[in-house]
Parts: structure tokens; sequence; C-alpha cells
């Protein structure tokens, strides 16, 4: 006779391979899909959604957690089984709230949003997305409804991507955090510009994709379980341990995009990879939350492929690769320039000293937007004016603008903080690094990266979704989630960098 928790974990089981055929019909949306099959696309999603939706807040999942949970808290905390069923808890808590049709219809209008998001940012017109935005507004608004009372109408979609957080530990953080970024980039600003015009002439497709695939394949990336593709907006999705897929985008003007994209999903890719194989086909078989994600490509994007130790190995690479480009390029002239400190438009571009300045941005308009205080049609020149006062530049279209990220077309308003609490993450995560392995700058010199990736491996990796993302920065770093690590390792940066 099958027991309980093993009639779970079939259940379980079969709930994970739906939202991953759902996540594949999601991967070729963003990847190869013509632009004509969005209605048919968002019917099938649609469809995927509502049968897992219904599937998981069935009442035969009600029974067997209401049986379950108890059991599970006698268990070993730290098992598998105990942490399974009681994420599985929290995630049912949320689901058995929000109706199938309302999951069924925010996938349709996520599918159409973001065929008009590409077509908008295309044309540099954000009206040809007003609607859409407005709808997916709409449609979270009601969600946040659903999980009556909250402390603030932001905190359901927090939890949704950071569980346990609520939006005013988010802000409290962020007031610490941002005088003193605006302090380092005033000493920064006082400082001479550094040239990085050599980043900004043609550098041949083919040529940055092959050095890219070089760069994370030291790295430790397992092309057996993961490939790269092209897309819009680079982004990671995983259909299992076993099947990881990155991709990236080319920039004409910014020959450096490219490179630090890859190393940016690679790092989220291998994160996936390197999941302990007990928790497959398990909603357990991913990252943390997403800051714990993003701390994990912020590492490998900026901590290690910004240092000056990683380009003492692969800049005579890169010269070999693109000679007239580099020619007359030092080192040091090169290193200085991918560490330019200068506001821009794009956040995906910008420097690790103004990064967080754009989340900040974008979490002041949605959580303006879900209160109502901000209008969606109002949303372009709101944008603007916020450009205005965190960097001060103005974004003179709506491409360079409003448009620039895909992530409220896919409906993920709640996810842009955790770029930011990635990036604290990561300064964390590498002061422990540096004292359990004090040779590890010295091994990027020579191309060797694998033992910094068996440690987040060990560390961070194979524990998957078991534990809330507090709970595992606290047993990594020994603290929650700081900016002073963060402020630490961009004042030292920087100050050999800009001579400060």
């Amino acid at each position: 006779m099958v027991s309980k928790l093993e009639k779970f974990k079939q259940l379980m089981a079969e709930l994970t391979d739906l939202n991953r055929a759902n996540a594949l019909a999601g991967w070729d949306q963003q990847v190869y899909m013509p632009r004509g099959g969005a209605e048919d696309r968002g019917h099938v999603l649609a469809a995927l959604a509502g049968i897992a939706h219904e599937k998981f807040t069935s009442e035969e999942m009600g029974k067997l957690l209401d049986e379950l949970v108890p059991e599970a808290k006698q268990m070993d905390p730290e098992s598998d089984d105990a942490c399974l069923i009681l994420r599985t808890a929290h995630d049912y808590a949320k689901q058995t709230k929000v109706p199938t049709e309302k999951v069924a219809e925010f996938a349709r209008a996520t599918t159409m949003a973001e065929v008009a998001w590409e077509k908008a940012r295309e044309e540099n017109n954000f009206k040809l997305f007003q609607d859409e935005l407005q709808h997916i507004v709409e449609l979270r608004q009601e969600y946040a409804e659903y999980f009556k009372p909250y402390d603030h109408i932001y905190d359901p979609l927090l939890d949704d991507f950071e569980p346990g957080l609520k939006t005013k530990e988010v802000q409290a953080i962020f007031g610490k955090l941002r005088p003193q970024q605006v302090e380092l980039l005033k000493k920064i600003a006082a400082k001479p510009v550094i040239d990085d015009s050599f980043l900004h002439v043609a550098y041949p497709e083919q040529g940055q994709w092959d050095f890219g695939v070089d760069v994370i394949t030291r790295f430790g990336f397992d092309w057996n379980r993961g490939r790269q593709d092209k897309s819009v907006h680079p982004f990671t999705t995983s259909f299992g341990i076993g099947d990881a897929r990155i991709t990236t985008r080319f920039d004409a003007e910014r020959a450096a995009s490219a490179l630090f994209s890859t190393m940016h999903e690679g790092g989220h890719a291998m994160y996936e990879q390197g999941i302990s194989r007990t928790l497959a086909r398990t909603p357990l078989a991913t990252g943390a939350s997403m800051a714990v994600h993003e701390s994990q490509s912020r590492l490998w994007e900026n901590i290690v492929g910004r240092s000056l130790s990683f380009w003492k190995f692969f800049y005579p690479r890169l010269q070999k690769a693109f000679p007239s480009q580099l020619a007359g390029v030092t080192l040091e002239q090169y290193y200085r320039g991918i560490n330019k400190v200068e506001p821009s438009f794009i956040r995906t571009e910008a420097d690790e000293a103004t990064y967080n300045l754009h989340i900040m941005l974008r979490l002041e308009l949605e959580i303006a937007l879900l209160e109502g205080s901000l209008q969606v049609k109002d949303l372009s020149e709101a944008w603007n004016t916020r450009m205005k006062d965190y960097l001060g530049i103005i974004p003179p279209n709506d491409t360079l603008g409003v448009l620039q990220d895909v992530h409220w077309s896919s409906g993920l308003m709640g996810y842009f903080p955790t770029y930011a609490l990635g990036n604290l993450i990561s300064a964390q995560v590498w002061e422990k690094v540096q004292k359990d392995i004090p040779t590890v700058e010295q091994q990027f010199e020579v191309g060797k990266f694998d033992e910094l990736l068996g440690w987040l491996r060990k560390n961070i990796h194979q524990y998957g979704a078991k534990f809330e993302p507090q709970v595992l920065v606290k047993r990594v770093t020994g603290t929650g989630i700081d900016p002073e690590p963060y402020m630490r390792y961009l004042t030292k940066k920087y100050t050999e960098i800009y001579h400060l």
C-alpha cells in the first residue's frame, strides 16, 4: 500500500513536470516563437497553468498536507522530506487563495503583453504597451487582495520571489544603502573620467560568443546539462537539474555586454546545475529565492568577472581574439574601462556603483502603481523624473527608459528588489569565501575556478530551496542580509581604481 508520504511525493513530481512543461513553452516563446504565435501560445500557457493550479490546490493535496505537516514538524528540520512538506504547505496556503481562472487569465495576459512590449520597444512607443501593462497591474492588485490582511500591498508579491521578507524590511535595507552609495558616487564623480572608448567599437559577434562560451566553460558550466541561445533580454530558465538554459544578447555599441550577460546567466545556471539530485522532480530543485539566485549570478559577473585577478588570466586571450580592437590597450586600462562608473540609462549595463539605484527606482514605481498613487499612463514621465533625481540623467526615449526591462510584461512585480538584495548577499558570501579560501584570487590569475565553484556547491547550491533565504544566508555568512559587506567591497574596489 502506498504511504501518505509516497503519494504526496508522486503528486509533487507530477506537478513539477507540469510546471516545467509550462516553463519550456515560455522559454520557446522568448527564444524561437514567431511573433504571430502569441495568441496560440497564450492559450497553451493558460491551460498548463490552470491544470497545474487545479491539481496543486485539490482537496487531495489539502488532505495530504493536513496529515503530513504535523509529522514533518517531528522530523529532522533539515531533512529533504520535512523541507518539502513545509515548503509545499506554505505555497499551498498561498495558491488556494487564488481562483484557477485568475491564474489562467494571468498566463494569457502576460503572453500577449510580452509581444506588445517587444513591439513597443522596437518602435520606441510606450503607448503600444500601455493597455497590456494596465491589465497586468490590475491583475496584480487583485492578486494581492486575496492575501488580506497584509502589512503592505506589495508584501504578497515580494513573498513570491523572496519568501518571508516584508516590504518594510527591504525599504529599511535600501534606506541604509542609498546614502552610502550616493556618497561614494559623489567622490567618484570628482575624479577624472576613465577612458573606455575601446569598448565602443565593433567586435564581431561570433568572437564575442566564442569568448563568452570559453569563460563560463572554465567557470564550470556543464554543457551536457545546459545550452545558450540569443534573446531580446538575457535570462535563465531551468527544466530540471539536467537542463538549465541561458540566453545572451549582443549590442553593437557595447562590446562587453554579451560577455557579462553570459557570465551573469551562467552563474544562475550553475546554481541550478549544482542542486542535489535527491531534490529532483520536486519544487525544492530550484534556488532558495531570487535574491539568493542573483547573489550567484552577480558574484560570477562582477566580483569574479570584473576583478583584476580574473583579467590577468583572460585579457591576453581577449587581445588575441580581438587584436585590432585592443591594440595598445593595457591590462590596467581595460580593467579600469570595464569598471568605469558613469550614470547610464540601461540597468543591465550599469556599473556596480550605480546599479542598485536603478533597482530602487523600479521598486518605488512598482509600489506606486500597486498603491494607485501612480497611473500606468503616467509611468514613462515618472520614470524619467526618477532617473533625473537618482542618476542625474533623462532617457532620450522610452526604449532606453521605461521599456528596457521585460519583467513587467512578464508580470514579475515583486522581483526587482531581489537584484539589489542579491548584490548584498554576493558580497557577504565573498567575504566568507576569502576567509575559507585565502588563495582564491591567486587561483583566478591562472584560470582556476573549481575550488570556488566547489565551495558554492557545498554551502549553497546543493540545498536548492530547502531553506528560507534569510535562513540560508545566515547559515552561510553568520548574519541576515546586510548592506555593509557590499559597501566595503565597493569602497575598496573603487578607492583603488579612482584613487579616492
